[in-house]
């Protein structure tokens, strides 16, 4: 096992795409990291620049005690799982579970050299070849592939040949493991239980990983540490609840989280009843500051703020309920999550005219560029996610109590969260 460290790396194709943009990053020995992002963002990008396929064109890459730049692939000791299972059709699953050992191994010329000049060195690779016959039961039985071993890749299915991928590459213990979403190919419950089964993998025995997806549930599943990627550059690293929790800024907010964050652009001004207290206001609706964050956000008083609530933090209020401050509106939209429900609620009045204080255009919830004189987030709507026994229909009138406690808060210009 070994570390593996980016250093100020870029990859610039020609045309002048760059695909990476400076990235620093440190993944230390046996830890798994999970590289999330968009389409395009660079996460592929940067686990080809590991494995050696392809080379930066600025920046260092390390992995253990060596810098690895310019040196080929088969010299890196890393092991990569493709989302094309890249399997060889002549052989069977066994011996393709097999050849990256063997083939580390030597052929039969360096065999016969370490055997007649080098006894010590002739013993581990015995050792190592009476160890990998374990490894690929091991293997084989914990990606369910135990029965397969004796098919060639063209009698399995493609689930099938993506679980030998996987196998594939962890049987031979690399340094380093790469993985570019290793289960696009896998149907939805088998991918859950191929997602345990790596996680167990990774306790029992702690190669360095790094997992690339798009698949926000298994970044935050799998990952000790994720890092969120958008255009080439990382936008925040951390562990699951941090990124969650505490997002860096409007797009991390935006992109982690199922379902997605509310972010809705206004003001805050002076609450009528206390004028030490503030009040965010959208044309549709408003809700108050709680007194922890009134020292920090007043710095912001009438001027532009995007507020952020989580669904699960946007409760709607029954009939009789007490609760003063709350938000009326219209059930829109309701969509079935199973044991929850996510319920759109709409208001009457659309979110707040262009502020000529930002930027045009802003920048959306997900950090792409928004149509030209829209708002950061329309505020004619909230998302709730509220249980299943509620039944509500489309059309009706409902009221909900946000939980500011929870709330999130992010500069419009920058993006950038603001902490108390």
């Amino acid at each position: 096992m070994a570390q593996v460290v980016l250093e100020g790396v870029s990859k610039e194709f020609p045309g002048g795409i760059r695909a990476l943009d400076r990235v620093d990053l440190q993944v230390a020995d046996g830890e798994f990291l999970v590289l999330v992002g968009p389409s395009g963002c660079g996460k592929s990008t940067a686990l080809r620049l590991i494995a050696g396929l392809e080379q930066p064109t600025g920046g260092v890459i390390s992995i253990g005690d060596r810098v690895v730049n310019g040196l080929p692939a088969r010299r890196r000791d890393v092991a990569m799982v493709f989302q094309s299972y890249a399997l060889y059709p002549h052989l069977t699953v066994a011996e393709n579970l097999a050849f990256g050992a063997r083939l580390r191994d030597g052929g039969w010329s360096g065999r016969l050299f370490d055997k007649l000049a080098r006894p010590a060195r002739a013993k581990e690779r015995a050792d190592r070849r009476a160890n990998l016959a374990a490894r690929i039961k091991e293997f084989s039985q914990a990606f369910g592939v135990a029965s397969l071993l004796e098919r060639l890749p063209g009698q399995l299915s493609g689930g099938e040949r993506q679980r030998v991928a996987l196998a594939k590459a962890l049987v031979r213990s690399p340094a380093a493991s790469l993985l570019d979403e290793p289960l696009s190919n896998v149907d939805a419950q088998l991918r859950v239980e191929i997602r345990r089964e790596l996680k167990r993998l990774h306790q029992r025995q702690p190669v360095t990983t790094i997992y690339v997806t798009h698949d926000q549930v298994e970044a935050l599943t799998l990952g000790d540490r994720i890092g969120v990627m958008r255009d080439g550059q990382i936008q925040q690293i951390g562990q699951a609840a941090e990124i969650c929790d505490r997002p860096a800024n409007l797009f991390v907010a935006g992109f982690i989280g199922s379902p997605p964050m509310n972010l809705c652009l206004g003001r805050l001004r002076n609450t009528e009843w206390d004028e030490d207290g503030l009040r965010f206001e959208t044309a549709s609706w408003g809700a108050q500051a709680t007194p922890e964050s009134i020292g920090r956000l007043s710095q912001y008083r009438d001027r532009p703020i995007v507020l952020g609530v989580r669904p699960r933090d946007a409760r709607l209020v029954a009939d009789g309920d007490p609760t003063g401050d709350t938000i009326k509106g219209t059930i829109g939209l309701i969509e079935p999550l199973g044991d929850s429900r996510l319920v759109e609620i709409l208001f009457e009045t659309a979110g707040p005219p262009h502020d000529p204080g930002l930027p045009d255009p802003p920048v959306s919830p997900l950090g792409a560029p928004a149509s030209a004189g829209s708002n950061l987030a329309l505020s004619s709507s909230l998302m709730c996610k509220i249980g299943a026994r509620y039944s509500f229909r489309p059309g009706d009138r409902a009221r909900v109590a946000l939980d500011m406690g929870q709330a999130h808060w992010f500069d419009p210009l920058s993006g950038l969260r603001i902490d108390f």
